[in-house]
């Protein structure tokens, strides 16, 4: 019997936890979403749990990075999966649900997602200084 492919798998862990939070697409409103929730289950999630729960959520966050931005899951340069946006920029969506977890709100996966428009607008733009 063949193994699901490994794209097939994060879709399908991200289909699972979009419809846990009762959202309909993979947007800006379904990370804010995603932050509330994770503050609402920070206190409450057992050691032994925290990875799976990084690896689901991260699914979510990296689709929605996928679909709002146009991204595409891609492995980085040092081999961890993630999203690449522009064919310049690199997010592990499992590293900044991982952050928020741990750090709260000021690490929220919304501020970050809404922050993806000004890194791509200055993405490829020479710095003033380099001549």
């Amino acid at each position: 019997m063949p193994s699901e492919s490994p794209l097939a798998a994060l879709h399908a862990a991200a289909e699972a936890v979009r419809q846990q939070l009762q959202v309909n697409t993979f947007d800006a409103a379904a990370v804010q979403r995603l932050t509330d929730f994770i503050e609402a289950q920070r206190a409450t999630i057992q050691p032994a749990d925290r990875e799976g729960v990084v690896m689901a959520l991260g699914c979510f966050l990296g689709q929605c990075l996928v679909d709002t931005y146009r991204g595409e899951w891609a492995a980085g340069p040092d081999g961890s999966t993630g999203v690449g946006l522009a064919g310049k920029l690199f997010f592990n969506p499992f590293y900044l649900v991982s952050e928020q977890l741990t750090k709260g709100r000021e690490q929220s996966v919304a501020g970050f997602f809404a922050g993806i428009p000004a890194r791509l607008a200055t993405t490829g733009q020479r710095k003033s200084w380099i001549k």
